[in-house]
């Protein structure tokens, strides 16, 4: 019997496993040591906040695996041989395979910052972290974040359920501007600061400071301001976790590459999910995308290549979803941090500062590109067909009520936002 081996248990891992037990009987063998049983990563930070406990997180009855005849094992993988198709566990066991997935995720970064590696200094990506923030909060007032990304704002709002005070640093003059527009990073930037959050736009880290103990006391910003801390939260974005390959004959950059068909150079070894980078992505798709979904898409297309129905990866139109405490946020399509020449943007917001639409247009053909909304449910399905149809920007304006999941709000908003785009539209 074909034994297929998938190295990591998260959405990649999982899905594929379940998606290839569906169309075969092959022996399937997860292999994870961060936990026993797949969890839903996203819902951490509510384990820590007391809204959730941790057997919650699991998705599927423990049961689940051994009826559906997927074998979970607890191990580190140390090495692979791939000419003699074996994984060598830190154990000294090993393990033989005829098809390897490697859906290792990733890893949060470090910058080689002086008291990166201290006590009380640590990222948030895994079960891990999270066990590890449990303990490195237990006395702790005053909480220094580095990195203005989704993992930081998480962060930030979980240590403020357990009133620890907090210091944000970002790079940016105003939240994630490296991905929103400037005059929604500024109202994202508003909003954590009305959160009781000490946001300090361009400013960096330069140090972290040890207390006798080894423990992290406090740190030292680019301008030379000492700011004490007994948490230094590093929140500066993941990178695939690829270094146990490195010196393998696997072909790798910033993560593992691969096919369109989500192959990798050596024969019967596939990568998915977080480490997994396209060699040749869309035009409108990065070629490493460390988001939920993706890493979902990734692994119900590679299940079925690997039970005979070969077909390629094909993500369709960006999307993500994502929450700023009280705001939510969806994008659909792509819509410019910095618009070059050809990109129009029409941004709208309430006078609250909790709800905004940001669309983008190419300027010559008045094609629409995308959409960034905050405190506004919309519908998938139908950015998605207007995208695919590349339907012109005046057609989503007069339309916008048909993606709206709130009839309530366009009733209350509507003229609004239409005296808005008007205003806009003029002045091009």
């Amino acid at each position: 019997m074909e034994q297929i081996v998938i190295i990591g248990n998260g959405i990649a891992g999982i899905t594929c496993a379940r998606h290839i037990r569906k169309n075969s009987d092959a022996k399937i063998t997860v292999i994870s040591a961060e936990s026993d049983y797949f969890f839903s990563r996203t819902a951490l930070m509510y384990v820590y906040m007391g809204h959730m406990k941790w057997n919650h997180l699991k998705p599927y009855e423990d049961w689940f695996w051994e009826k559906n005849r997927i074998g979970l094992k607890k191990a580190w993988v140390e090495t692979i041989d791939f000419e003699e198709k074996t994984l060598h566990f830190s154990t000294e066991e090993t393990l033989n395979y005829d098809k390897l997935v490697l859906a290792t995720g990733s890893v949060y970064n470090k910058f080689g910052w002086e008291g990166q590696d201290l006590k009380g200094v640590q990222g948030l990506v895994s079960k891990q972290d999270l066990e590890l923030l449990e303990e490195n909060t237990q006395n702790c007032k005053k909480a220094v974040i580095i990195g203005g990304g989704l993992i930081g704002v998480e962060l930030a709002e979980m240590l403020k359920t357990r009133n620890i005070e907090v210091t944000f640093l970002i790079r940016e003059e105003a939240f994630w501007h490296n991905v929103l527009p400037i005059q929604d990073a500024q109202m994202i930037s508003k909003h954590i600061k009305s959160h009781g959050v000490d946001l300090r736009e361009e400013t960096e880290l330069d140090k972290i400071v040890a207390n006798e103990n080894g423990r992290v006391k406090s740190i030292i910003t680019n301008s030379g301001e000492e700011i004490e801390c007994q948490l230094v939260g590093l929140c500066t974005g993941v990178r695939p976790n690829v270094d146990f390959l490195k010196n393998s004959s696997l072909e790798t950059d910033k993560g593992i590459l691969v096919d369109e068909f989500l192959q990798t150079n050596i024969k019967d070894v596939y990568a998915i999910g977080d480490c997994a980078q396209l060699k040749q992505p869309l035009s409108h798709r990065k070629p490493i995308e460390a988001v939920w979904y993706a890493g979902r898409m990734m692994g119900e297309t590679l299940a079925q290549t690997l039970t005979g129905n070969a077909i390629k990866y094909k993500p369709g139109n960006w999307f993500n979803s994502a929450k700023f405490f009280d705001i939510e946020y969806q994008t659909y399509g792509n819509v410019s941090a910095k618009p070059g020449d050809n990109e129009m943007h029409f941004h709208w917001q309430h006078k609250e500062n909790t709800k905004a639409i940001t669309i983008a247009f190419d300027a010559n053909s008045n094609k629409f590109l995308g959409i960034n909304t905050f405190g506004i449910r919309m519908r998938h399905s139908v950015f998605d067909q207007w995208l695919n149809e590349n339907r012109k920007i005046d057609h989503v304006l007069a339309n916008l009520k048909q993606a709206n999941f709130d009839p309530e709000f366009y009733t209350r908003y509507e003229k609004e936002i239409f005296k808005s785009f008007k205003e806009n539209l003029q002045k091009f």
